[in-house]
């Protein structure tokens, strides 16, 4: 009954992630925290793992259509995956299981949904931004930051937050690209963030299966749910209100932040 139980919910959340974009990070670590009662520690490593798998298919297709800017994947990757090593290291010497560890995951969970909230929130009340347009010979212009430095840090804070959380590299993550990339259209700044988000997720992943933070029969139901949802809920997107569900998801998320933090 468990795994049934599982492999619904992974259908569900991957149902809403095809809906409306929102990363499964923040819909999947709650549910298996507060549902299943499972260990923030395990949910987080098996979470990692979940939506490395589950960003694949986009990240290839995105692919295949030319759609991704790799400057800023590797740019962005740079600064995240040496602080998920560092963070994963950190974990290996303190214990995952630590209780004092449990507690900043909580935290760091709790704030990382509420910052997901407001982000889902936005593009609820703003809706769907009209695609800005880039003049042939000028993508590599407008694939350059702000400043060079600040990709870097951004993507170290980010790496760090989905290490500790399997949130960040989703709403968090494309509100970060807009700001550092401008002049980036929007549909490339949610390619090269699916595109990024997949080595930061396999390396946190593997790095919390390596501390034994992966329950890998839960992964599989999860998995084995969620890939038609992603499916079902891509085919429905035409057919619902988005920015209804978006802003009743980011009360959600923000009710489970709050009680996350209060743990």
């Amino acid at each position: 009954m468990t795994e049934l139980s599982f492999i619904v919910a992974g259908f569900l959340v991957g149902a809403i992630v095809g809906l409306t974009g929102v990363g499964g990070g923040s819909l999947m670590t709650p549910i298996l925290i507060f549902f299943f009662n499972i260990k923030p520690y395990l949910a987080v490593g098996t979470d990692l793992l979940f939506a490395a798998f589950t960003k694949m298919g986009g990240t290839i297709k995105h692919a295949r259509a030319k759609a991704i800017d790799w400057p800023v994947v590797i740019n962005l990757s740079a600064g995240s995956i040496p602080a998920s090593l560092v963070t994963l290291y950190i974990l290996h010497n303190v214990g995952a299981a630590n209780p004092e560890v449990q507690k900043v995951m909580t935290t760091g969970l709790g704030f990382a949904l509420l910052l997901t909230a407001a982000a889902t929130l936005y593009k609820a009340i703003h809706g769907k931004v009209t695609p800005k347009t880039v003049a042939q010979g000028e993508e590599a212009i407008a694939a350059r930051p702000r400043h060079w430095s600040l990709p870097l840090l951004f993507g170290a804070v980010i790496g760090t937050l989905v290490t500790l959380t399997s949130v960040g590299a989703g709403a968090i993550g494309v509100t970060v690209l807009m700001i550092l990339y401008p002049k980036l259209p929007l549909s490339r700044i949610v390619a090269a963030d699916i595109a990024y988000a997949v080595p930061l997720t396999l390396v946190a992943g593997f790095g919390h299966a390596s501390l034994g933070s992966v329950d890998w029969p839960m992964l599989a139901c999860l998995l084995a749910g969620s890939l038609p949802g992603i499916w079902v809920g891509s085919h429905l997107m035409l057919k619902t209100p988005e920015r209804i569900i978006r802003s009743l998801l980011s009360v959600l998320l923000a009710y489970a932040g709050v009680k996350l933090i209060a743990l």
